[in-house]
């Protein structure tokens, strides 16, 4: 088994309610964002890895996208959440730990899977998330997911945001028995073995999960 990931599960199976009228006829992840589908932004950190996408919502016009650029799909007839549609993904990301991204974001500044990867510890560490300092994390409202210890031990609280990008182990996903479930039970779990560890990222973060946070996330790139 591989103790580094070369395998990222990218999200983008919801139905984008949030979104409104956008997502009436279009999945949420190829909205155009400054000119470009929502999810190529995020394509564009995963150069080099095996790429998944988990489908649900108008799969037909995801898989005409992605299916082209060599990303398998992992379709969900019905909706698993992020625990459940990780682990039904597995035969396609192969064992050991994977990155998981999320596709509703922009980030700039450095790749934060190679942060994540140069920073990975598997002797010590079960999952390795990428934080954003409140400061940095545009279109979010919220006071925060996780405070980061001095060693960088993560408890939940007030604090950082949770930015949708991480490391994680697979192995504890085949102890769940509930086939629909949240990637925080595992996180749960770590952070009571104290192996739950984060990062702050280095440069901004846009959420793009509203429609006011287009224009947000087109400002951001600009500005670049």
């Amino acid at each position: 088994m591989r103790h580094h990931p070369d395998a990222v599960m990218l999200f983008a199976a919801g139905f984008g309610t949030r979104m409104g009228a956008l997502t009436a006829n279009t999945p949420k992840p190829l909205i155009p964002v400054a000119g470009r589908p929502l999810i190529d932004h995020a394509l564009d950190l995963t150069e080099g890895l095996t790429v998944v996408a988990n489908t649900h919502y108008l799969p037909e016009q995801l898989e005409a996208h992605l299916a082209p650029r060599g990303v398998a799909l992992s379709h969900e007839p019905r909706i698993l959440e992020t625990g459940g549609g990780l682990r039904a993904a597995l035969p396609l990301l192969g064992e050991g730990p994977v990155f998981t991204l999320n596709s509703d974001a922009v980030w700039i500044g450095s790749n934060p899977l190679d942060v994540l990867a140069n920073a990975w510890q598997p002797d010590r560490m079960d999952a390795l998330l990428m934080l954003i300092p409140r400061e940095n994390a545009r279109g979010h409202v919220g006071r925060g997911d996780f405070l980061v210890g001095p060693n960088g031990h993560l408890s939940r609280g007030p604090g950082l945001i949770y930015s949708g990008a991480q490391i994680v182990k697979t192995e504890l996903l085949h102890k769940i028995e509930d086939d629909v479930f949240s990637l925080n039970i595992l996180w749960n779990q770590m952070i009571d073995a104290g192996r739950l560890y984060g990062i702050a990222h280095d440069g901004a973060w846009c959420d793009v999960g509203r429609p006011e946070g287009i224009a947000v996330a087109e400002a951001m790139l600009a500005d670049v």
